[in-house]
C-alpha cells in the first residue's frame, strides 16, 4: 500500500470535532479512545486491502462514537435469561428478590453499620445479624458466613481437621466448575484424604473400618450436587454416619452444596439443611443456589465448632463483603416471612402459567420473526437437582437463514437476550424470565427486523 494513503487519514482532533462524536456527552477520554480505535481499525483495513476507500469523516465519527459507547458500558451488566436454566452459573445463578436487592442498594449508596454496634457505640461483628437469622431459621447453635462454599469447605477442614485423616466416600470426591476438587481442597487444609468404599457403592462398614484401624479421625459427607449416580449404587445417609461418629467420638462434617433449606419444589427425598443439619457437627452450603441469595458460603453447626471457625486466621481472608451480607440478610428475611425467592418461584411455577406466558410472548414477537409457543425442557442448573429436567414452554423463533445470526444479534444488545439453539430454532424459555424481560425481547426483535429490511 502506498504511504500517501495512510497519510490521508484524518487527524484525531478533526474526528473529535465532527458530529456525532463532537456532539456526544460521553467523557472526553472515552471519545478520544473511541477515535483512536476507529483510526487504528481503518488503518489495519487499509493495510489488508489497498483498494479500500477512505470513508467520509462523518462515517468514521459514527464508528468512533460506537466504540466510545462500548468503552463506557460496564463489563458486568444485566442480561435476560431465556435459557430455561434457573441457576445458570454463567449468568450469575440466583437473581435476588426485591427485598434483597433493595437492601444492597441501601448499603451501597452510603455508609453502614457494617462493624459498628449501634447499641453500645463500639465496634461490632459484621456477621452477627445474619448469624442470628440463620440460627433462628435452621435451629443451629452457631452460624458463620464466608465468600463462597468452596471457602466454607476449606475453612471447615482447616479449622477442625488439620493433620487428621478424613474419611470420604470415593463416590463423593467431586469436582465442580472452575476445577474445584474436594481432594485438592482437603490437601490445602492440611487434612489427610482417606478414601472409603468404591465409586458406586459405599457402606457404613467402610467408614467404620477406616476409624477402627486409625486411618481416619473425622468423617466428611459431600452431596454430589452436580451429577447423579444411578444403577447399582449405595451410599450412607448422615443419620447413620452421625451414630458412627458418636461411637468413635469423631466429628462429622457435611458439605450440602445446593443449600436447599427444607421442603420445596424439589424431590421429597432431596437433601436439605433441615434433614442434614441435626446430624452434623458443621454443615456448609452455597447461598446463591436453592437458598436464593447472593454468592456466599453458609456454615451451620455446634456452637463450639463454629467458634473455632471464626477464630481461624482464614476467617478474615475469606470474609464476606457488606453488599453480599446485605443481600443475604434480605433473602433470609424473605425466608423467615414465607416469601418465595425468585429461584423457588421459577421452580414451582405451574405448567399452565408457563404455556400462557409463552403464547403471549410468541404473539408479541410474531410480527418481527416467525414464532410459535412450544413445550420444551429446562434445568435447575448451578449444581442443583442433577438429572432433573423441568418441563417448560418457550417462544420458538425460526428466522430465515437459521438462528445463529439472530442469536448473536440478541447477545450483542445493550441488554443482551440469552436464549438457546435447539433443533435449528432459537428458543426463548419463559420459565427464567423476570418482570419486564418481555419488553427487552420485543425491542430487540423489532430492532433486528428493522435491520432485515
Amino acid at each position: 500500500m502506498e504511504e500517501n494513503t495512510l497519510a490521508r487519514l484524518p487527524r484525531t482532533d478533526s474526528l473529535l470535532a465532527c458530529p456525532p462524536l463532537g456532539d456526544s456527552t460521553l467523557p472526553y477520554a472515552a471519545r478520544r479512545e473511541g477515535a483512536r480505535l476507529a483510526l487504528a481499525e481503518l488503518r489495519e483495513s487499509l493495510r489488508q486491502n489497498h483498494d479500500v476507500a477512505l470513508p467520509a469523516l462523518e462515517v468514521l465519527a459514527r464508528r468512533s462514537l460506537e466504540l466510545a459507547e462500548e468503552l463506557c458500558r460496564p463489563r458486568l451488566g444485566r442480561v435476560v435469561n431465556a435459557t430455561g436454566v434457573v441457576l445458570h452459573t454463567n449468568l450469575g445463578r440466583a437473581p435476588l428478590s426485591p427485598r434483597a436487592a433493595e437492601a444492597v442498594r441501601q448499603v451501597a449508596q452510603g455508609y453502614s453499620n457494617l462493624e459498628y454496634d449501634l447499641d453500645t457505640g463500639r465496634r461490632g461483628s459484621r456477621t452477627a445479624g445474619v448469624e442470628g437469622l440463620l440460627c433462628s431459621l435452621t435451629g443451629a447453635e452457631g452460624a458463620f458466613v464466608v465468600n463462597n462454599n468452596a471457602a466454607a469447605v476449606l475453612l471447615m477442614l482447616s479449622a477442625l481437621t488439620p493433620g487428621l485423616g478424613v474419611a470420604i466416600s470415593r463416590g463423593e470426591l467431586v469436582e465442580i466448575g472452575g476445577s474445584f476438587r474436594v481432594p485438592d481442597i482437603m490437601a490445602q487444609s492440611g487434612a489427610r484424604l482417606v478414601e472409603v468404599g468404591t465409586t458406586n457403592k459405599t457402606k457404613l462398614a467402610d467408614y467404620a473400618q477406616a476409624l477402627e484401624y486409625g486411618r481416619a479421625q473425622a468423617l466428611l459427607k459431600v452431596h454430589p450436587s452436580n451429577f447423579k449416580l444411578v444403577g447399582f449404587t449405595q451410599g450412607v445417609e448422615p443419620e447413620a454416619l452421625a451414630s458412627l461418629a458418636a461411637r468413635y467420638a469423631v466429628p462429622l462434617l457435611c458439605d450440602l452444596g445446593s443449600g436447599a433449606p427444607g421442603p420445596g419444589p424439589w424431590p421429597q427425598d432431596y437433601p436439605t439443611i433441615a434433614k442434614w443439619l441435626p446430624h452434623a457437627q458443621v454443615l456448609c452450603c452455597s447461598g446463591d443456589k436453592l437458598l436464593g441469595g447472593p454468592q456466599c458460603g453458609v456454615l451451620l453447626g455446634r456452637r463450639e465448632a463454629v467458634e473455632k471457625l471464626k477464630a481461624h486466621p482464614l476467617a478474615r481472608v475469606l470474609r464476606l463483603d457488606k453488599l453480599s451480607l446485605a443481600a443475604l440478610e434480605g433473602a433470609l428475611l424473605d425466608w423467615r416471612d414465607g416469601v418465595l425467592p425468585p429461584v423457588q418461584a421459577m421452580l414451582s411455577v405451574r405448567p399452565q402459567a408457563l404455556e400462557e406466558r409463552a403464547r403471549a410472548l410468541a404473539e408479541t414477537l410474531s410480527p418481527f420473526c416467525p414464532c410459535r409457543a412450544v413445550p420444551c425442557m429446562g434445568q435447575a442448573g448451578g449444581g442443583a437437582l442433577p438429572g432433573e429436567e423441568l418441563p417448560s414452554w418457550a417462544a420458538e423463533l425460526n428466522p430465515p437463514g437459521g438462528p445463529a445470526e439472530l442469536e448473536a444479534f440478541l447477545r450483542a444488545r445493550s441488554t443482551p437476550v440469552i436464549g438457546r439453539i435447539h433443533g435449528g430454532k432459537l428458543l426463548l424459555d419463559v420459565r427464567t424470565l423476570l418482570a419486564g424481560d418481555e419488553e427487552h425481547i420485543r425491542a430487540a426483535l423489532a430492532a433486528w427486523a428493522e435491520g432485515q429490511v
